[in-house]
C-alpha cells in the first residue's frame, strides 16, 4: 500500500489523537477536584463501587469494534491515572514480583499504583492492618483446587474488611535457567500450583523432587539461581527472572482460574451489582446448619458460596464461610443477615463489594 493512501487515515488519526489528550486532561482536571473535595472530607481515594459503575457502563455503551473487555481495559488504566493525581494508593500483595498475586493487583487498579509485594499471606494482612499498605489482594478459592485455607482463617481473624473481588486465568508453565530438564533434581512451585499441575507432572516427571515454595515467583527466583531447580510459575515471572519455558500451559484444568479478595478498611456502598460473603457458626446439634440458613430462603436471598473449615476446638464444630448475591445495605439481604445474626452462634460480616466486573 503506497503512503499518499495511508498519509490521509495517519492525519485522521493523529487529529483524533490530540482530541482524545484533550478529553483525557479535561477527565484528570475534574478527577482533581473531586479529590479536592474528598480531602476536605476525608473520603477515600478509591471507591471500588464507583469504578464498577463506570467500566460495566462503557461496557454496555459501547458500539464496537472495539471489544467491550478491551474497553474496559483502557477505562481502569485512564481511572488508575486521575486516581493518582490524588494520591498513589498502596497495595500489598503475595509476591515476590510476577507471582498471580501481582498479575490481580493491576488487573484490579491498574498500573498508577504503589505495589508492595509481601513474602506470605499473613503479611499481605499484617501490611494492610497496619496501614503501611491501603489494601491487600489476597487469593480467596482456585477452580480446581477449591479455597486458599490460609486466607479463610485469616479473614475470620481480621478486621479488614472485603471490598473488592477479580478472578484471572490461571496458566502455569514449566521453566528453568537452560530451558530444558537436563539437570533438573527439583521442580519448585507453590502448593497449590503443583497440585493443579499433578496429573501433568506425574505423566512426565514422576521421579523428579516436588518441592512446596511460597510463591510460583520464588520458584522462579529459585531457579534463575540454580541449574538443578525447575520451576512452575507464569509466562511472566519467567520474563522477570530470565527462564526458558520447557513447557507452557502444564495445568491439568484448561480453564484454571483463581478468585483473589481485596482487602482493606473500607467499607463499600452499592453499586447495583454486589456479593455480601460472611461467616457463619452454629451449635452441634442436629438440622443446625438448615435452620441458621432458612432466612436466606425466607427473604429470596441466594447463597452462591458455601464453605466449611474446622473451628479447631477438638469438637468437631465447624465455620461456614457464605457468599450471598447482594449487598448488606439492601432491603431483603440486610432483613435475612439480621435473623442470620440471631440465630448463629458466631455471624461476621465479611464485607459487600462490587463482583467482578
Amino acid at each position: 500500500m503506497s503512503d499518499n493512501k495511508l498519509l490521509p487515515l495517519r492525519h485522521q488519526i493523529d487529529a483524533i489523537d490530540a482530541q482524545i489528550l484533550d478529553l483525557l486532561n479535561q477527565r484528570a482536571r475534574v478527577a482533581e477536584a473531586v479529590g479536592h473535595l474528598k480531602a476536605e472530607t476525608n473520603a477515600p481515594v478509591f471507591r471500588p463501587e464507583r469504578e464498577a459503575q463506570v467500566l460495566r457502563g462503557v461496557a454496555e455503551r459501547n458500539p464496537g469494534p472495539l471489544n467491550s473487555d478491551d474497553v474496559q481495559l483502557i477505562f481502569r488504566e485512564i481511572m488508575s491515572a486521575c486516581r493518582a493525581l490524588e494520591r498513589r494508593v498502596v497495595v500489598a500483595f503475595l509476591g515476590p514480583v510476577g507471582t498471580f498475586s501481582e498479575q490481580a493487583v493491576y488487573q484490579q487498579f491498574g498500573h498508577a499504583i504503589q505495589a508492595l509485594p509481601c513474602v506470605s499471606i499473613d503479611e499481605v494482612f499484617r501490611a494492610t492492618e497496619a496501614g503501611t499498605a491501603d489494601f491487600g489482594v489476597v487469593p480467596i478459592e482456585n477452580s480446581s483446587e477449591g479455597a486458599i485455607n490460609r486466607t479463610l482463617d485469616l479473614l475470620l481473624q481480621t478486621s479488614l474488611a472485603i471490598s473488592g473481588e477479580l478472578a484471572i486465568p490461571v496458566q502455569h508453565s514449566l521453566m528453568s535457567k537452560s530451558g530444558n530438564m537436563e539437570g533438573i533434581t527439583r521442580i519448585c512451585a507453590h502448593s497449590q500450583a503443583l497440585a493443579q499441575c499433578q496429573a501433568w507432572l506425574n505423566q512426565h516427571y514422576p521421579h523428579v523432587e516436588r518441592q512446596a515454595v511460597a510463591s510460583n515467583a520464588e520458584a522462579a527466583r529459585m531457579a534463575s539461581g540454580d541449574f538443578s531447580v525447575a520451576a512452575i510459575a507464569s509466562e511472566i515471572a519467567g520474563h522477570q527472572y530470565h527462564l526458558g519455558i520447557v513447557s507452557a500451559h502444564i495445568q491439568d484444568d484448561p480453564h484454571n482460574r483463581t478468585r483473589f479478595a481485596v482487602i482493606g478498611r473500607l467499607h463499600t456502598t452499592p453499586s447495583g451489582k454486589d456479593q455480601t460473603s460472611l461467616v457463619l457458626a452454629v451449635p452441634n446439634k442436629a438440622g443446625a446448619v438448615y435452620n441458621l440458613l432458612a432466612p436466606l430462603s425466607k427473604h429470596s436471598v441466594s447463597m452462591t458460596r458455601f464453605e466449611s473449615r474446622p473451628a479447631r476446638t477438638g469438637n468437631w464444630e465447624y465455620y461456614f464461610y457464605v457468599d450471598v448475591e447482594g449487598h448488606v445495605m439492601d432491603a431483603k439481604v440486610a432483613a435475612a443477615m439480621a435473623e442470620l445474626n440471631d440465630n448463629a452462634a458466631f455471624f461476621k460480616v465479611l464485607g459487600s463489594y462490587p463482583c467482578t466486573v
